[in-house]
């Protein structure tokens, strides 16, 4: 498996460093997670029943859109 190294400033060396040791991991390991969460090529499991088909209120009801406006039809001449 591949390595990367790369700098970040203190603060934010601390912060990963704080948030690997609140999840129970190495830092090597909390990274690479992070990083393997935000490029994943797919949506996150349950996304679309949790977020997008999660609605538990009363049923949507689309109100009536009206008439399309007459427009009038647009010169390609400029005239």
């Amino acid at each position: 498996m591949p390595q990367l190294h790369f700098y970040v400033p203190k603060d934010i060396a601390e912060r990963i460093q704080k948030e690997a040791q609140s999840a129970h991991q190495s830092v090597s390991g909390y990274l690479a997670e992070l990083v393997k969460r935000e490029m994943a090529p797919t949506w996150p499991e349950g996304f679309f029943e949790d977020v997008v088909g999660g609605w538990h209120g009363e049923e949507l009801q689309r109100q009536p859109q009206g008439e399309y406006e007459q427009r009038m039809a647009l010169d390609p001449q400029g005239q």
